[in-house]
Protein backbone atom coordinates (compact mmCIF):
# COMPACT_ATOMS: atom_id res chain seq x y z
CA UNK A 1 0.00 0.00 0.00
CA UNK A 2 2.91 2.31 1.11
CA UNK A 3 4.89 1.45 -2.62
CA UNK A 4 1.46 2.37 -4.23
CA UNK A 5 1.04 5.72 -2.84
CA UNK A 6 4.39 6.61 -3.17
CA UNK A 7 3.77 5.63 -6.94
CA UNK A 8 0.80 7.92 -7.15
CA UNK A 9 2.76 10.74 -5.32
CA UNK A 10 5.48 10.41 -8.03
CA UNK A 11 2.78 10.09 -10.96
CA UNK A 12 0.96 12.99 -9.55
CA UNK A 13 4.83 15.58 -9.16
CA UNK A 14 5.67 13.98 -12.96
CA UNK A 15 2.25 15.66 -13.98
CA UNK A 16 2.55 18.88 -12.34
CA UNK A 17 6.14 18.95 -13.62
CA UNK A 18 5.24 18.43 -17.28
CA UNK A 19 2.20 20.78 -17.05
CA UNK A 20 4.83 23.88 -15.75
CA UNK A 21 7.07 22.44 -18.41
CA UNK A 22 4.61 22.40 -21.06
CA UNK A 23 2.95 26.54 -19.71
CA UNK A 24 6.51 27.39 -19.46
CA UNK A 25 7.03 26.30 -23.44
CA UNK A 26 4.29 28.48 -23.96
CA UNK A 27 5.37 31.21 -22.35
CA UNK A 28 8.42 30.92 -24.77
CA UNK A 29 7.10 30.82 -27.60
CA UNK A 30 5.01 34.48 -26.52
CA UNK A 31 8.07 36.17 -25.54
CA UNK A 32 9.78 34.98 -29.13
CA UNK A 33 6.78 36.15 -30.66
CA UNK A 34 6.07 39.22 -28.94
CA UNK A 35 9.06 41.71 -30.40
CA UNK A 36 7.50 44.47 -32.13
CA UNK A 37 6.82 47.78 -30.44
CA UNK A 38 3.34 48.27 -30.94
CA UNK A 39 3.65 51.58 -32.81
CA UNK A 40 5.58 49.77 -35.48
CA UNK A 41 3.22 47.30 -35.81
CA UNK A 42 0.15 49.23 -36.08
CA UNK A 43 -1.73 49.46 -39.24
CA UNK A 44 -0.78 52.85 -40.66
CA UNK A 45 -4.61 53.64 -41.11
CA UNK A 46 -5.00 54.61 -37.88
CA UNK A 47 -3.24 57.10 -35.37
CA UNK A 48 -2.39 57.38 -31.91
CA UNK A 49 -4.57 60.18 -29.32
CA UNK A 50 -3.51 60.11 -25.62
CA UNK A 51 -6.32 58.92 -23.16
CA UNK A 52 -5.90 60.19 -19.91
CA UNK A 53 -3.46 57.99 -18.56
CA UNK A 54 -2.79 55.56 -21.59
CA UNK A 55 -2.07 56.50 -25.55
CA UNK A 56 -4.77 54.49 -27.59
CA UNK A 57 -4.80 53.67 -30.79
CA UNK A 58 -7.92 54.57 -32.61
CA UNK A 59 -9.19 53.69 -36.27
CA UNK A 60 -11.37 56.48 -38.42
CA UNK A 61 -13.90 56.17 -41.33
CA UNK A 62 -15.97 59.10 -42.57
CA UNK A 63 -16.46 62.74 -42.95
CA UNK A 64 -14.16 64.33 -39.51
CA UNK A 65 -17.24 66.96 -39.13
CA UNK A 66 -19.70 64.32 -39.27
CA UNK A 67 -21.58 62.83 -36.20
CA UNK A 68 -19.33 60.49 -34.50
CA UNK A 69 -20.17 57.00 -33.55
CA UNK A 70 -17.13 55.19 -31.11
CA UNK A 71 -17.46 51.53 -31.29
CA UNK A 72 -15.85 49.65 -28.63
CA UNK A 73 -14.89 46.31 -28.96
CA UNK A 74 -14.91 42.88 -26.65
CA UNK A 75 -12.56 41.10 -24.54
CA UNK A 76 -9.31 39.56 -26.61
CA UNK A 77 -10.66 41.76 -29.55
CA UNK A 78 -9.27 45.09 -31.41
CA UNK A 79 -11.13 47.61 -33.32
CA UNK A 80 -10.42 45.91 -36.92
CA UNK A 81 -13.23 43.69 -35.61
CA UNK A 82 -15.47 46.18 -37.01
CA UNK A 83 -13.98 47.18 -40.21
CA UNK A 84 -16.95 46.43 -41.99
CA UNK A 85 -19.57 48.29 -39.91
CA UNK A 86 -17.05 51.22 -39.33
CA UNK A 87 -17.20 51.51 -43.55
CA UNK A 88 -21.12 51.38 -43.61
CA UNK A 89 -21.75 53.82 -40.88
CA UNK A 90 -19.20 56.24 -42.51
CA UNK A 91 -21.59 55.59 -45.95
CA UNK A 92 -24.74 56.80 -44.12
CA UNK A 93 -22.82 59.86 -43.24
CA UNK A 94 -20.90 59.20 -39.80
CA UNK A 95 -17.80 59.78 -38.46
CA UNK A 96 -16.93 56.36 -37.70
CA UNK A 97 -14.31 55.47 -35.01
CA UNK A 98 -13.11 52.35 -33.54
CA UNK A 99 -11.24 52.41 -30.04
CA UNK A 100 -8.51 49.78 -29.19
CA UNK A 101 -9.63 49.63 -25.36
CA UNK A 102 -6.44 48.70 -23.45
CA UNK A 103 -4.83 46.02 -23.00
CA UNK A 104 -6.21 44.81 -26.33
CA UNK A 105 -5.18 45.40 -30.11
CA UNK A 106 -2.23 48.32 -29.68
CA UNK A 107 -3.13 50.93 -27.29
CA UNK A 108 -0.48 51.28 -24.36
CA UNK A 109 -0.74 48.68 -21.78
CA UNK A 110 -1.59 49.88 -18.05
CA UNK A 111 -0.12 48.27 -15.09
CA UNK A 112 -2.13 45.64 -13.30
CA UNK A 113 -4.86 47.56 -11.13
CA UNK A 114 -5.81 49.76 -13.72
CA UNK A 115 -8.40 47.91 -15.42
CA UNK A 116 -11.82 48.64 -13.56
CA UNK A 117 -14.32 50.11 -15.48
CA UNK A 118 -13.93 53.32 -14.07
CA UNK A 119 -10.57 53.34 -15.53
CA UNK A 120 -11.37 52.29 -18.94
CA UNK A 121 -14.16 55.12 -19.01
CA UNK A 122 -12.23 57.13 -18.01
CA UNK A 123 -9.82 56.36 -21.47
CA UNK A 124 -12.50 56.63 -23.23
CA UNK A 125 -13.90 59.25 -22.26
CA UNK A 126 -10.00 60.93 -22.97
CA UNK A 127 -9.94 59.30 -26.72
CA UNK A 128 -13.11 61.34 -27.33
CA UNK A 129 -11.17 64.28 -25.50
CA UNK A 130 -7.78 63.62 -27.85
CA UNK A 131 -10.07 63.73 -31.06
CA UNK A 132 -11.39 66.42 -30.10
CA UNK A 133 -15.12 65.20 -30.17
CA UNK A 134 -17.53 66.93 -27.01
CA UNK A 135 -20.17 64.25 -27.80
CA UNK A 136 -21.05 60.84 -29.61
CA UNK A 137 -23.39 57.53 -30.20
CA UNK A 138 -21.23 55.12 -28.49
CA UNK A 139 -21.40 51.44 -29.25
CA UNK A 140 -19.85 48.87 -26.97
CA UNK A 141 -19.64 45.18 -27.44
CA UNK A 142 -19.49 42.10 -24.84
CA UNK A 143 -17.02 42.95 -22.14
CA UNK A 144 -16.18 46.34 -23.95
CA UNK A 145 -19.89 47.23 -23.38
CA UNK A 146 -19.58 47.43 -19.22
CA UNK A 147 -16.60 50.64 -19.74
CA UNK A 148 -18.66 51.86 -22.68
CA UNK A 149 -21.64 52.28 -20.48
CA UNK A 150 -19.48 53.29 -17.40
CA UNK A 151 -18.11 56.50 -19.14
CA UNK A 152 -21.93 57.04 -20.37
CA UNK A 153 -23.05 57.25 -16.82
CA UNK A 154 -20.45 59.33 -15.85
CA UNK A 155 -21.19 61.94 -18.87
CA UNK A 156 -24.26 61.28 -19.76
CA UNK A 157 -24.42 64.69 -21.81
CA UNK A 158 -21.68 63.42 -23.88
CA UNK A 159 -23.89 60.65 -25.19
CA UNK A 160 -26.39 61.35 -28.27
CA UNK A 161 -27.67 57.83 -28.27
CA UNK A 162 -26.03 54.73 -26.91
CA UNK A 163 -26.09 50.80 -28.63
CA UNK A 164 -25.54 47.78 -25.88
CA UNK A 165 -24.50 44.68 -28.30
CA UNK A 166 -24.51 41.28 -26.59
CA UNK A 167 -23.95 43.30 -23.32
CA UNK A 168 -21.73 41.58 -20.34
CA UNK A 169 -22.46 43.60 -17.72
CA UNK A 170 -22.93 41.75 -14.53
CA UNK A 171 -25.77 44.28 -13.02
CA UNK A 172 -25.61 44.07 -9.05
CA UNK A 173 -23.59 41.00 -9.30
CA UNK A 174 -21.62 39.90 -5.92
CA UNK A 175 -18.04 40.48 -6.40
CA UNK A 176 -16.93 36.68 -6.04
CA UNK A 177 -13.07 37.43 -5.41
CA UNK A 178 -12.14 35.42 -8.15
CA UNK A 179 -12.44 32.23 -6.14
CA UNK A 180 -9.49 29.23 -6.73
CA UNK A 181 -8.22 31.04 -10.10
CA UNK A 182 -7.50 34.24 -8.46
CA UNK A 183 -5.32 32.25 -6.20
CA UNK A 184 -3.63 30.31 -9.15
CA UNK A 185 -3.20 33.52 -11.15
CA UNK A 186 -1.57 35.81 -8.26
CA UNK A 187 1.78 34.72 -9.72
CA UNK A 188 2.18 37.07 -12.69
CA UNK A 189 4.67 34.71 -13.94
CA UNK A 190 1.96 31.56 -13.68
CA UNK A 191 -0.83 33.56 -15.23
CA UNK A 192 0.93 34.80 -18.32
CA UNK A 193 2.11 31.61 -18.78
CA UNK A 194 -1.21 30.29 -18.41
CA UNK A 195 -2.75 33.24 -20.75
CA UNK A 196 0.87 32.62 -23.10
CA UNK A 197 -1.01 28.69 -23.48
CA UNK A 198 -4.44 29.92 -24.58
CA UNK A 199 -5.76 33.63 -24.91
CA UNK A 200 -2.98 34.66 -26.52
CA UNK A 201 -1.79 30.95 -28.08
CA UNK A 202 -2.44 31.82 -32.18
CA UNK A 203 -3.22 28.04 -32.05
CA UNK A 204 -6.51 28.64 -30.30
CA UNK A 205 -7.51 31.89 -31.65
CA UNK A 206 -9.76 29.92 -34.08
CA UNK A 207 -11.10 27.64 -31.45
CA UNK A 208 -11.90 30.40 -28.96
CA UNK A 209 -13.41 32.17 -31.56
CA UNK A 210 -15.63 29.85 -32.52
CA UNK A 211 -17.14 29.55 -28.48
CA UNK A 212 -18.64 32.65 -29.05
CA UNK A 213 -20.25 32.43 -32.49
CA UNK A 214 -23.47 30.73 -34.22
CA UNK A 215 -22.27 30.79 -37.52
CA UNK A 216 -18.92 29.22 -37.80
CA UNK A 217 -17.90 30.87 -41.23
CA UNK A 218 -17.88 34.03 -38.90
CA UNK A 219 -14.60 32.45 -38.15
CA UNK A 220 -12.94 33.23 -41.58
CA UNK A 221 -9.20 32.74 -42.41
CA UNK A 222 -9.10 36.23 -43.02
CA UNK A 223 -10.98 37.15 -39.23
CA UNK A 224 -8.26 34.36 -37.91
CA UNK A 225 -5.44 36.52 -39.40
CA UNK A 226 -6.95 39.94 -38.04
CA UNK A 227 -7.26 38.56 -34.27
CA UNK A 228 -3.64 37.34 -34.38
CA UNK A 229 -2.53 40.41 -35.76
CA UNK A 230 -1.57 42.16 -32.55
CA UNK A 231 -0.13 39.36 -31.04
CA UNK A 232 3.27 40.29 -32.13
CA UNK A 233 2.97 43.59 -29.71
CA UNK A 234 5.72 43.18 -26.92
CA UNK A 235 4.03 42.92 -24.00
CA UNK A 236 0.78 41.47 -25.32
CA UNK A 237 0.91 38.32 -23.27
CA UNK A 238 1.28 40.41 -19.91
CA UNK A 239 -1.03 42.91 -20.58
CA UNK A 240 -3.83 40.44 -21.17
CA UNK A 241 -2.61 38.59 -18.00
CA UNK A 242 -2.89 42.02 -15.63
CA UNK A 243 -6.38 42.26 -17.39
CA UNK A 244 -7.56 38.95 -16.77
CA UNK A 245 -6.09 39.31 -13.02
CA UNK A 246 -8.24 42.50 -12.38
CA UNK A 247 -11.21 41.38 -13.64
CA UNK A 248 -10.75 38.57 -11.10
CA UNK A 249 -9.94 40.03 -7.96
CA UNK A 250 -10.13 43.91 -8.14
CA UNK A 251 -13.85 44.77 -6.46
CA UNK A 252 -15.40 46.53 -9.25
CA UNK A 253 -18.14 49.06 -7.55
CA UNK A 254 -18.57 51.50 -10.62
CA UNK A 255 -22.12 52.74 -11.40
CA UNK A 256 -22.74 50.28 -14.98
CA UNK A 257 -22.85 47.67 -12.11
CA UNK A 258 -25.95 49.52 -10.58
CA UNK A 259 -29.80 49.02 -12.15
CA UNK A 260 -30.37 52.08 -10.22
CA UNK A 261 -27.86 54.11 -12.42
CA UNK A 262 -29.45 52.43 -15.24
CA UNK A 263 -33.20 53.70 -14.14
CA UNK A 264 -31.64 57.18 -14.29
CA UNK A 265 -30.34 57.04 -17.62
CA UNK A 266 -32.24 59.05 -20.33
CA UNK A 267 -29.71 58.43 -23.18
CA UNK A 268 -31.71 56.90 -26.52
CA UNK A 269 -30.61 53.25 -26.08
CA UNK A 270 -30.93 50.27 -28.46
CA UNK A 271 -30.19 46.67 -26.84
CA UNK A 272 -29.36 44.45 -29.39
CA UNK A 273 -28.51 40.84 -28.96
CA UNK A 274 -28.31 37.22 -31.16
CA UNK A 275 -30.81 34.84 -29.84
CA UNK A 276 -28.12 31.98 -29.77
CA UNK A 277 -25.89 33.74 -27.36
CA UNK A 278 -24.93 31.35 -24.62
CA UNK A 279 -22.03 33.48 -23.18
CA UNK A 280 -24.38 36.07 -22.04
CA UNK A 281 -28.23 34.92 -22.71
CA UNK A 282 -30.92 36.89 -23.99
CA UNK A 283 -32.55 37.26 -20.55
CA UNK A 284 -29.72 39.93 -19.85
CA UNK A 285 -30.75 41.36 -22.77
CA UNK A 286 -34.30 41.96 -21.81
CA UNK A 287 -33.51 42.83 -18.76
CA UNK A 288 -31.25 45.62 -19.74
CA UNK A 289 -33.76 46.89 -21.97
CA UNK A 290 -36.48 46.87 -19.19
CA UNK A 291 -34.58 49.17 -16.79
CA UNK A 292 -33.19 51.67 -19.75
CA UNK A 293 -36.16 54.10 -19.56
CA UNK A 294 -37.02 54.23 -23.52
CA UNK A 295 -34.32 51.54 -24.24
CA UNK A 296 -35.84 48.95 -26.95
CA UNK A 297 -34.42 45.24 -27.73
CA UNK A 298 -34.12 43.90 -31.00
CA UNK A 299 -32.94 40.01 -31.41
CA UNK A 300 -30.71 39.31 -33.93
CA UNK A 301 -32.02 35.18 -35.29
CA UNK A 302 -29.70 32.13 -35.56
CA UNK A 303 -27.17 34.75 -34.31
CA UNK A 304 -24.53 34.43 -31.07
CA UNK A 305 -22.50 36.56 -29.17
CA UNK A 306 -20.62 38.64 -32.09
CA UNK A 307 -23.75 39.48 -34.41
CA UNK A 308 -21.58 42.29 -35.97
CA UNK A 309 -19.68 39.65 -37.50
CA UNK A 310 -21.92 36.39 -37.85
CA UNK A 311 -24.35 38.46 -39.78
CA UNK A 312 -22.94 42.35 -40.70
CA UNK A 313 -25.18 42.89 -43.12
CA UNK A 314 -28.11 42.55 -40.20
CA UNK A 315 -26.71 43.98 -38.08
CA UNK A 316 -25.53 47.24 -39.71
CA UNK A 317 -29.16 47.96 -41.10
CA UNK A 318 -30.53 47.38 -37.39
CA UNK A 319 -27.92 49.52 -36.12
CA UNK A 320 -28.15 52.57 -39.21
CA UNK A 321 -31.90 52.40 -38.63
CA UNK A 322 -31.33 53.76 -34.68
CA UNK A 323 -28.76 56.00 -35.58
CA UNK A 324 -30.80 57.53 -38.48
CA UNK A 325 -33.75 58.09 -36.02
CA UNK A 326 -34.77 61.52 -35.17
Amino acid sequence: MARLIRTLVALLALLVLAGIAILGVFRLQAQNRETTPRREAAPTGGRFVQAGDVEVFVQEVGDAAAPVVLFVHGMGAWSEIWRETLVETAAAGFRAVGIDLPPFGYSERPPAGAYTRAHQARRILGALDGLGVSEAIFVGHSFGAGPTMEAVLLAPARARRLVLVDAALGLDAPDAGGGIAAVVLRARRVRNAVVAATATNPMLTRRLLSRFIAIPAAASPERIRMLQAPLVVQGATDGFGDWLYDFLTVPDAGLSRRGDAYRALRVPTLVLWGDRDTTTPLADGQHIAQIIPGAYLVVMTGVGHMPQIEDGVGFNRLLLAFLRQP
